[in-house]
């Protein structure tokens, strides 16, 4: 029997997920099975199991954006992987279990070193900062980023990305202790996201005024961003915590003459190539590998106790993310 984490319907996550067992199916010629060790708890699986995220839930569903896990057996077709690789599920949803069997294009090989906790948030915040950073605007080395909710797994990605590009980054963050942390990641600058934050940023820049802003907030956050942006610059929204939508004021389509852009890496995955998907996945793993890209973990829990992760997840002022054992599940 296999464990997995399932609702019934969408709700609250700790009132409708349920601890469920499962036979294995047999293994079909061109699928793999693979053993499920990690999964990080996201705000978009959250809001997945409560029913607000951009696509349906149709319980029962098993809920789950991202994880990894190695392969367990192989079907007599499969040629890409074999016994024993580690693997990342590349399809978004039926991650929190014990054990995925699915066709081999499925997955995304990885060096079998890799830590395989950090492997398991390598498919969604670290492609997202990726594709932040290479599908906007052309950067220079020594150009100016800027970006709010700079403590998210996104934004702690794209300052390790952003500083192996040569790039700087300035950061916005809600509480004062967050600073000298993230200039310990490597953070060019860092400062609150309130109207004082916005007049050093403007005073360290001057006129090398950031040309792409990344926003996971929207509200007045947002609008701190595209006061700070250089003329023509473009916005990217991937994100939206304050639950507040954009309203954008007149002068800064006029007058600045902004580009307002959305990134939703789900719908990425969905038109890349797998061959795409490996040339993004590939550089972002070797930063895993020599330790130039570590995202922050909070606690790992077993699957078992399962609703002390979910709680924890939602708590505020969290040091990083919450990671599922799905092994642990006794």
């Amino acid at each position: 029997m296999s464990a997995f984490l399932q609702f019934t319907r969408t709700g609250k996550p700790l009132e409708v997920l349920e601890l469920q067992h499962r036979e294995l199916p047999p293994l079909k010629p061109n699928e793999v099975r693979v053993a499920m060790r990690y999964a990080p708890i996201n705000p978009a699986d959250l809001n997945f199991i409560e029913g607000n995220y951009g696509r349906a839930a149709n319980p029962p569903a098993i809920p789950g954006h991202e994880g990894c896990g190695e392969v367990l057996e192989i079907g007599d077709d499969v040629t890409s992987l074999a016994k024993g690789d580690a693997v990342i599920p590349l399809h978004p949803g039926g991650i929190w279990c014990q054990h995925m069997t699915a066709p081999e294009g499925w997955f995304a090989k990885l060096p079998e070193t890799i830590d395989p906790v950090q492997a398991s948030m390598l498919r969604v915040n670290p492609v997202t900062a990726w594709r932040l950073l290479h599908d906007f605007v052309n950067l220079s080395e020594g150009d100016w980023i800027a970006q709010n909710a700079a403590n998210s797994g996104v934004g702690i990605a794209t300052i390790h990305i952003a500083k192996k590009l040569g790039l700087r980054t300035i950061n916005f963050v809600r509480r004062p202790e967050l600073v000298d942390e993230l200039q310990a990641l490597g953070a060019d600058a860092v400062f609150l996201d309130d109207d004082d934050g916005l007049a050093a940023a403007k005073a360290l820049v001057g006129k090398a005024a950031p040309r792409l802003a990344a926003n996971a907030v929207g509200g007045d956050s947002a609008l701190r961003l595209m006061d700070l942006t250089a003329p023509h610059a473009t916005l990217v929204t991937y994100g939206a915590m304050s639950r507040r939508s954009l309203k954008v004021p007149n002068k800064f389509l006029i007058f600045k003459d902004l580009t307002l852009r959305g990134l939703w890496v789900s719908q990425w995955y969905e038109q890349a190539s797998h061959a795409e998907i490996q040339d993004v996945l590939r550089p972002l793993a070797g930063m895993m590998m020599d330790s130039s890209l570590i995202l922050p973990v909070d606690q790992v829990v077993p699957l078992s106790n399962f609703p002390q992760a979910i709680e924890r997840a939602q708590a505020g002022a969290r040091s990083g993310k919450v990671i599922l054992d799905l092994a642990s599940a006794d």
